[in-house]
């Protein structure tokens, strides 16, 4: 994998960290706490999905599915990739990199990709809004479920300028406030569709809504315009 620096990592327990000028481990601090990653799927199933979006875990896999089916061969990068549930959709002959602040996640996910076949996935501890990667390398990004919690999305999207090649696409899924039930909190910074439209474009994606319905979920794919300069 290309960095777009020089940097040094090390791997531990399946998972790439990346080291600081003190070659020290970059640090975050997770949603929920690696201490609690043993539970994430029960939670997203049990409780986040039918209680905070009014939504189907399991319609979700089938819409992102039906969109992946007949992807192949790609360079593929998922922010916020958490326990790995991409496994449910992706097809195994992809070459996959998944970022997350959470190491407990990530070692889920990577158990979860060599039990699905994957040859081709490696995993990295990195925030979303400082993506480490080699500019114009991957064909599609994925972001599920976790756009809200990046406060202002527009340092996140130059980042997904950057690292994406012309005409690649960024497929998401995220709540957004129009479709969520009166009186239900969730957590981070809910963008309209609107919104986020107006932001994406501003930026040189066309945006395109997907029609799945699902609670209080939109999915929507934004594709990178080719930009004269």
């Amino acid at each position: 994998m290309k960095f777009k620096e020089p940097v040094k990592v090390i791997r531990k327990r399946k998972v790439y960290f990346l080291l600081d000028g003190n070659k020290k481990t970059r640090k975050f601090k997770p949603w929920l706490g690696d201490m609690f990653s043993f539970l994430y799927d029960r939670i997203m199933e049990k409780s986040i999905f039918p209680k905070k979006f009014n939504a189907s875990i399991h319609k979700h896999f089938e819409i992102l599915k039906e969109e992946f089916q007949n992807i192949h061969d790609k360079n593929i990068l998922e922010i916020a990739t958490g326990s790995g549930n991409a496994v449910n959709f992706l097809n195994n002959d992809n070459h996959f990199i998944g970022i997350d602040i959470s190491p407990g996640l990530l070692r889920k996910a990577a158990k979860k990709f060599k039990q699905h076949g994957f040859q081709d996935a490696e995993f990295y501890i990195a925030d979303a809004r400082n993506i480490p990667f080699s500019n114009d390398f991957f064909d599609i990004v994925i972001c599920n479920l976790s756009l809200n919690f990046f406060g202002d999305i527009e340092p996140f999207i130059l980042e997904l300028k950057r690292v994406i090649k012309p005409g690649a696409v960024f497929i998401c899924s995220v709540p957004i406030p129009e479709k969520k039930k009166t009186g239900v909190k969730i957590r981070g910074t809910l963008y309209t569709e609107t919104k986020l439209r107006e932001l994406f474009e501003k930026h040189h994606f066309s945006f395109e809504k997907m029609q799945n319905k699902n609670g209080a979920l939109l999915y929507f794919k934004a594709k990178l315009n080719q930009v004269n300069v």
